[in-house]
């Protein structure tokens, strides 16, 4: 029977034929999915003997990278980040919709059964002789079952797969980037109370130098200039540590909301000094294909490949006849005593096929459209991979400059402090000019300040490297769905 709008046409098949079309639609249809290859370098470009350690990354350790920077109270504010994260908390509740609509998919492959029940009262018009008022009691159960003969209902369960497998890898990339996020966060803290240290160490030392030129003066062995030069530079000085605080507590703020902790919770945690995490010089960082079984992001652009690939088979099966048993058992009466009794039940079984005659070509098109985003999703992951690989590439060429431009700052900042102290003995011998103190002391604070950063820098450097790397979720993002 064709509907009223010409899309379907319902007719009642003999058994034979209906075991044939179960038989030949066994296989679903559309692509079956093939997990793409992406050519690879078998090594890192910038992975150079002096940064690069021999061997295959570990991804146990690579699951808890911020060990290597030995520091307790760094570990510490990552394990509460992890328990207590806000963006992570929105990533499980994203799991939990991504499983409740895996099951909706797969409750179509199952049977459904609706009961129902009614009592109706109605009476015909007196002009045509039948004014009679009449109840009518009914009540039963139907049956109906899409038997999937050509596995469009499998190729959606397989796609809601797929889609949960993403959801669960992007809870993996948020627990990687906040481990990154806490642990520069923490770095920046201890970077600046460092430069904080170098700033208030030489704004001592130009008190005293000030004290010696003002002692000079009265003795007449200087004159003004040298005054009012020796204190511009400690005014100097002293102006720049307002501004190393204000980036501390920026600092001390951006961790406190990383644990979802109201800004300012942490400042009596974190106000003691502690060093700078040390970089290891060296880092396992393996092969190019480790990053792709690695990163959490790259995994999650390759199930959502796999997951369009699924949806361009369930647009596909629309062409195809749909075949639904389908059936119902009740009972009907006009007395409530008589709906019990064995004369009162109804019931009717048989196959229903169903398969679109003419839709305009809407269904075809449809595919198109699937197709389409199939290919822009094996783009994605492309693009995926080759960032990911930018990242390391990145990340090690940064770690080891800042390796090589620390060294030369530490050598430059000894000959520095050498210089000043052999010019401040020269001026209070009255062999030299103000000038070469004042010129001594800035470069020593320049450098000085420098290092510090540098210090900071080489360990963020570090963390960048293992973010890149996708290090952070292999031993606790399968647990992590549990903790919350």
């Amino acid at each position: 029977m064709v509907s009223a709008d010409g899309a379907h046409r319902s007719l009642t098949l003999p058994w034979p034929l209906i075991l044939l079309m179960m038989v030949c639609g066994c296989a679903g249809v559309g692509p079956d999915y093939t997990p793409p290859e992406v050519p690879l370098s078998p090594a890192w470009q910038a992975a150079t003997p002096d940064i690069s350690a021999p061997g295959p990354a570990d991804p146990e350790k690579l699951s808890r990278w911020w060990e290597n920077l030995h520091d307790p109270v760094l570990t510490g504010l990552v394990a509460r980040a992890l328990e207590r994260n806000l963006d992570l908390r929105q990533a499980l509740a994203r799991i939990t919709e991504a499983r409740a609509q895996r099951s909706i998919a797969g409750a179509d492959l199952l049977p459904s059964l609706d009961a129902s029940g009614a009592i109706s009262r109605s009476r015909g018009s007196r002009n045509l002789g039948s004014a009679e008022t009449r109840t009518r009691y009914t009540a039963g159960l139907d049956a109906a079952w899409e038997l999937d003969l050509f596995g469009g209902v499998r190729r959606s369960v397989e796609a809601a797969d797929a889609d949960l497998q993403a959801t669960r890898e992007d809870l993996s990339a948020v627990q990687v980037s906040l481990c990154a996020e806490v642990a520069l966060a923490y770095i920046d803290v201890r970077t600046y109370q460092a430069r904080l240290a170098v700033a208030h160490a030489n704004l001592k030392n130009q008190e005293e130098l000030c004290q010696i030129t003002g002692e000079r003066l009265k003795a007449g062995l200087t004159d003004e200039l040298d005054v009012q030069q020796a204190r511009a530079n400690l005014e100097s000085s002293r102006a720049r540590i307002p501004f190393l605080g204000t980036g501390l507590e920026g600092s001390m703020n951006r961790l406190a909301v990383l644990l979802a902790m109201p800004p300012g919770e942490l400042h009596t945690e974190l106000e003691a000094p502690r060093p700078i995490p040390v970089a290891p010089l060296s880092v396992a960082v393996g092969v190019p294909a480790d990053v792709l079984r690695q990163r959490p992001d790259i995994r999650r652009a390759e199930r959502q490949l796999a997951a369009q690939t699924a949806r361009v088979g369930v647009a596909a099966a629309e062409l195809y006849p749909k075949l639904t048993m389908g059936g119902s058992i009740g009972l009907e009466a006009l007395h409530s005593g008589e709906l019990f009794t064995s004369d009162a039940g109804v019931w009717n079984f048989g196959p229903r096929l169903s398969w679109p005659v003419f839709r305009a070509g809407a269904i075809r098109k449809n595919i198109e459209v699937q197709s389409a985003r199939q290919e822009q999703a094996l783009m994605a992951y492309e693009s995926a991979v080759l960032n990911g690989l930018e990242e390391v590439e990145n990340a090690l060429v940064s770690f080891a400059a800042e390796q090589r431009r620390k060294e030369s700052l530490k050598q430059a900042a000894d000959a520095s402090r050498q210089a000043y102290d052999l010019a401040r003995v020269k001026y209070e011998s009255g062999l030299t000019d103000f000038t070469s103190v004042l010129d001594a002391q800035r470069s020593l604070l320049a450098l000085e300040d420098e290092l510090s950063s540098s210090d900071g820098t080489l360990a963020a450097n570090l963390v960048r490297l293992y973010k890149a790397l996708g290090g952070g979720w292999a031993t606790s993002a399968g647990t992590q769905e549990m903790k919350f």
